[in-house]
């Protein structure tokens, strides 16, 4: 995580130098910079506020963004996220903390960890130090994160009590940097080689830095990745993480501009790594996790095995300043896991929402025009491809969502349109077609669309394409139209998460 996008390159320092302010924590020095004022000292929260996410987490109030120090510990997943504590935009950033059993219903912590002498708390990962590594206790919580001033360096801070409290490491930085390119570390174990590895962003510099250390303190440069884009010449590379799956090794890399449509996106490297260098297979890059406009410096959880569960920051960088949201602003996707999978001869990587939701759902219904709920839902879409498709989700006022479905293509086409709701909030909010590829064989094609208060997700139902977006109608879609091929749709009732 770095400033806002939507700053051009040259005035990031600036934006940074002038915008870095907050308070201090209980555990690290005091700074005299002046704090400022909150956006609104007194917003009133309800949860039923319009545009509210009902089965998404978001904060009571006031502004977050990249999903930290996602770690699961003693039967609860614990997230982490940039938040600032002084009101409703981007700035003053700290680690928010929400906690779950579930992954749906999430409860809102104090806030983890404010800005101190080295600067606001951006991006990072936490662990389970199970055997003590690094000294803080066997078991301790052990966070990395960002520290961000005039330049970039990263930081520890442990906490001996399951994430309610954190304590600065006396030594920080932990790794040292004399420019603003180097952030948003990403920790791990790996077991072959017996050590602690870290993968690091270089922002606008491209690329990914991998740090090994037996103690999670010190830290030695191993090897730095890089592949070139073509028609990308000019992005930054955000929120990596380096995951393994079965025996292949997946890089996680955020992007910003240069997503698969418009802005953010988030792409991701296929091959394999060594304890030392990660090398991609020779693969068509960029792959994409996902096709909409709306899942951002999505990572995933450490310490939950084999199992890999990513969550993601529902917004994006060319707009994310505008959405209509008080006196909250940004939610989070809804969680998924990640598989990586064979199509075509080739390694993809799908994802699917995590089967926890059937907990909150309720029995399939058969659908045909009108939907039966107020709040959120899920839909089970059927349909051939044996000719081509429009799927047309609406409401009372006439707003209206659709996609478009290409048999011969195989493709998913999105329009949101200002047919959608609001979107004059910021003129690059409108995009009229965002295409997808579907990646299924045979002669139809299953579809699980997630609609909330102010989103849609489309899965394939096996992962293989996912399509997240934001919309801001003035009442929930409640009604569905299909033409084209034979179909069925199927719907069921998501319970709200708070």
């Amino acid at each position: 995580m770095m400033i806002p996008r939507f700053l051009k390159p040259m005035a990031m320092a600036a934006f940074v130098a002038a915008v870095a302010v907050g308070c201090g924590s209980d555990d690290s020095p005091q700074n005299d910079i002046p704090q400022p004022e909150p956006d609104d000292p007194t917003p009133q929260v309800s949860y039923n506020e319009l545009y509210r996410p009902q089965i998404h987490f978001s904060p009571a109030k006031n502004w977050i963004n990249d999903p930290n120090g996602m770690v699961y510990a003693d039967g609860v997943y614990h997230l982490f996220y940039q938040y600032n504590p002084q009101g409703n935009s981007w700035g003053n950033m700290s680690w928010g903390h929400a906690t779950s059993t579930d992954l749906l219903h999430w409860k809102e912590q104090a806030v983890a960890m404010t800005r101190d002498d080295l600067g606001d708390i951006f991006s990072g990962s936490a662990v389970i130090d199970k055997d003590n590594t690094a000294g803080f206790g066997a078991g301790a919580m052990i966070a990395l994160y960002t520290s961000a001033s005039n330049v970039q360096q990263q930081s520890l801070a442990y906490s001996t009590d399951g994430g309610k409290t954190f304590n600065r490491y006396v030594g920080n930085p932990v790794i040292r940097n004399n420019d603003d390119n180097q952030r948003d570390p990403k920790v791990f174990w790996h077991e072959a080689s017996q050590q602690w590895v870290m993968a690091l962003a270089k922002g606008w510099k491209m690329g990914i830095e991998l740090f090994g250390s037996k103690d999670l303190k010190s830290w030695q440069h191993l090897s730095t990745f890089h592949v070139p884009l073509a028609g990308r010449p000019s992005l930054q590379w955000e929120c990596p993480d380096l995951i393994q799956m079965g025996n292949k090794w997946v890089l996680l890399v955020s992007v910003n501009p240069g997503g698969p449509i418009l802005g953010s996106g988030t792409m991701y490297f296929v091959g394999d790594f060594d304890g030392t260098t990660f090398k991609a297979d020779e693969l068509d890059y960029p792959l994409w996790l996902d096709y909409g406009m709306d899942n951002y410096a999505g990572v995933t959880w450490s310490n939950t095995g084999s199992r890999r569960i990513l969550i993601g920051w529902m917004n994006n960088w060319q707009y994310a300043g505008d959405v209509p949201c008080t006196p909250w602003r940004s939610a989070m996707t809804l969680p998924r896991e990640l598989k990586l999978v064979e199509y075509d001869g080739k390694p993809l990587l799908t994802n699917t929402v995590v089967s926890e939701i059937s907990q909150i759902a309720s029995g399939w219904q058969n659908v045909s025009g009108s939907i039966d709920a107020k709040e959120a839902y899920q839909l089970r879409l059927t349909i051939g491809l044996d000719k081509n498709s429009t799927v047309t989700l609406s409401n009372a006022a006439g707003e209206k969502f659709s996609f478009d479905l290409n048999a011969s293509a195989r493709s998913l086409t999105a329009h949101r349109t200002s047919a959608t709701g609001k979107t004059n909030f910021n003129g690059a909010f409108s995009i009229p077609s965002m295409q997808a590829p579907l990646k299924v064989t045979g002669n139809s094609v299953t579809l699980d669309i997630f609609v909330d208060q102010s989103s849609v997700e489309i899965f394939t139902e096996t992962g293989s394409m996912s399509m997240t977006n934001l919309v801001f109608p003035s009442s929930i879609y409640n009604q569905i139209s299909v033409s084209g091929a034979n179909s069925e749709v199927k719907m069921r009732r998501l319970s709200k998460c708070f």
